[in-house]
């Protein structure tokens, strides 16, 4: 089978380069080996939220300068400030465009509610979390946050209690459905998916509707558990009417409803497009010549070789083994590439589990235009996007999504236009 591009995984990174490529009339192949990642996500994005020295960012782009400074293996180092900011606005219009409704623009960051109520900054969310806009109190002044019984992975008491510590007068309840106690009788079947696949009924709307209403006298707004909604929101907005109040929604422990939303969005747009998914299938072996990759093997098609002119390493961290490690070594398993990493097993870590870990900095090494590199030599047609490079902390600086996003893009556009910039190469951690 040939394509032009194939993408190795179907996170962010890999579906967003999928899209793009795709939309160019490229052919083009995501192999994806289980549940995206997305799955585990919040729903919402990060740009920039925070410099590697500490300090807060609320105008990500006004902040481009200081973190190319302060860090140069930075994949927006490599990626350079220009098309940093192009490639941002072309990442809101692939999200619109692929009918996801967000809130938030990469020029200001906002505030969303997390599911225990605090705030969080981020770039964008989905337009049914609550969100509040930065130097502005939060519109609602009380809110009732309503729980299901017996559901374990959402809190109402916790998230109420956090928002009044916040100055926002908030109170807890929890709604009793009849039709959800055969799912309550099995604590490991009572999850947010499950609990969607009834609440999502047509028949179950009014009963839902008349709880919530009982539930919110007296409040003038509604937050949920994201338990309802698996595939549209327009079962929560024919809620909403019945309540005749605004309903928000709070992303739960994984699986991840409005994660999910995000990746069946995007995974139907790459569809539409003409792009092939394959599900279920795994990368386990690369041909190689002259520092190209001339064929890939896959778990489910044995010793017939996917053939492509390009492809895109989106295989993300640890968390889906896109990076792996023995006691003593940190390693890239498909192609073994180079890294930036501490080579010193004392270096990965730090005793105070709250504080920035080192080892969320490693990842594979790169050309200026995200080319790996093997033993010290690029692979010249493959590229790699997402949580798999190195160079930056997710978590710490509030930016996984975003170099998910921007990476995939920029990988795109190398392949579709086949023109390069000429940039220093990026040196090693160690």
């Amino acid at each position: 089978m040939k394509f032009d591009t194939v993408i190795i995984g179907s996170g962010l990174a890999g579906l967003a380069s999928g899209i793009r490529l795709a939309e160019a009339g490229k052919s083009c192949a995501i192999v994806s080996s289980g549940q995206s990642s997305l799955y585990f996500s919040s729903g919402s994005m990060d740009f920039l939220t925070r410099l590697p020295d500490g300090r807060e960012v609320t105008h990500p782009l006004s902040a481009l300068s200081e973190l190319f400074r302060q860090a140069p293996n930075h994949p927006y180092s490599r990626i350079g400030e220009k098309n940093v900011v192009s490639l941002v606005y072309q990442a809101e219009k692939l999200i619109r465009e692929s009918g996801l409704v967000m809130t938030g623009s990469a020029s200001q960051n906002h505030y969303r509610v997390t599911p225990i109520g605090h705030q969080r900054m981020t770039w964008l969310s989905p337009a049914r979390v609550p969100v509040r806009e930065l130097e502005r109190p939060f519109w609602w002044e009380n809110v009732v946050v309503i729980g299901i019984a017996g559901f374990l992975d959402f809190h109402p008491g916790i998230v109420a209690s956090a928002l009044q510590r916040q100055g926002v007068k908030a109170s807890a309840q929890e709604m009793h459905l009849p039709f959800l106690d055969k799912l309550r009788d099995n604590a490991s079947e009572f999850r947010s998916v499950n609990i969607a696949h009834l609440l999502d009924r047509p028949e179950n709307l009014p009963l839902i509707a008349e709880e919530i209403s009982r539930l919110a006298q007296g409040h003038d707004a509604v937050f949920l558990p994201a338990c309802i909604g698996l595939e549209t929101d327009s079962i929560v907005e024919a809620l909403q009417i019945l309540v005749k109040k605004p309903i928000y929604l709070l992303p739960t422990l994984p699986p991840s409803l409005l994660g999910m939303r995000i990746y069946q969005a995007l995974r139907e747009q790459f569809r539409h497009l003409g792009g092939v998914m394959m599900v279920g299938d795994t990368v386990n072996g690369v041909e190689m010549a002259d520092n190209h990759i001339t064929g890939l093997y896959t778990r489910n098609h044995g010793d017939i070789p996917l053939r492509a002119s390009h492809v895109i390493l989106a295989t993300g961290s640890f968390f889906s083994n896109g990076l792996k490690t023995t006691l003593d070594r940190v390693y890239e398993p498909l192609l073994d590439l180079d890294l930036l990493a501490y080579s010193a097993r004392e270096q990965w870590t730090r005793k105070n589990v709250f504080a920035a870990q080192p080892y969320l900095k490693f990842g594979v090494t790169t050309d200026e235009y995200l080319r790996p590199l093997k033993s010290g030599q690029v692979v010249e047609n493959l590229y790699a996007a997402g949580a798999v490079l190195g160079g930056y902390d997710p978590l710490a600086e509030g930016c996984g999504s975003g170099v998910s996003l921007l990476s995939a893009l920029f990988v795109a556009e190398q392949i579709i236009t086949g023109k390069r910039s000429t940039k220093q190469r990026i040196p090693e951690i160690a």
